[in-house]
């Protein structure tokens, strides 16, 4: 890949994101919810996107977290 990054990512940019963004995995279309947090990982809820450990990875499919595109829904 040539380092090209998809519509609707936040383009690894986690200061762009606000706290309540739902991000969803374009791999297997998990959201990642920060209301609910993450119980495989551990993440407690109300981490935002950007509060999570650096390792962090889907819990469903282990896509990388710059695989996450933002829901249209999120304020």
């Amino acid at each position: 890949m040539n380092g090209a990054r998809f519509e609707g990512s936040y383009l690894g940019n986690l200061s762009k994101l606000p706290a309540g963004a739902r991000l969803e995995c374009k791999i297997c279309w998990w959201v990642y919810d920060p209301a609910l947090g993450d119980p495989v990982w551990q993440v407690e809820p109300g981490t935002p996107f950007s509060g999570r450990p650096s390792h962090w990875r889907c819990p469903q499919c282990d896509g990388d977290a710059e695989q996450f595109m933002v829901l249209a829904d999120t304020d």
